[in-house]
């Protein structure tokens, strides 16, 4: 049961951030590998290896830079498929985050329910 567990969390991180990488993606597809990797805070290798995943998921196309002369610069398209992908990411983010907000709130309306109880 435990490893059950600890594939859902890894699961969880790795929809996380594939969900950053492809937001960084779309906002700057000409990105370098170190810049996006510097900018989530993660290692490069570790970026590399999710960039691969993505582009085989079929999430992102990687393409030279044509009529650059240095052949290392790439660029970082979103497919149809990824920017589903990266929509049905942002949804199921906002909706964790929406429940997260509606926990604390609960939690902040019941201390402030138990401190004018404690004053009464």
């Amino acid at each position: 049961m435990n490893s059950i567990v600890q594939l859902m969390n890894s699961y969880k991180k790795n929809n996380e951030e594939y969900f950053e990488i492809l937001r960084k993606i779309s906002k700057n597809p000409k990105s370098s590998q170190r810049q996006l990797a510097k900018e989530l805070g993660i290692s490069l290798g570790k970026l590399n290896y999710c960039v691969k995943e993505l582009r085989q998921k079929g999430l992102i196309k990687i393409e030279n830079f044509k009529k650059n002369k240095n052949k290392i610069n790439y660029l970082y398209v979103l497919t149809p498929q990824g920017i589903s992908s990266k929509t049905k990411m942002t949804i199921n983010f906002m909706k964790r985050k929406l429940k997260e907000y509606d926990v604390l709130r609960m939690e902040v309306l019941k201390e402030k329910e138990r401190k004018e109880n404690i004053n009464e």
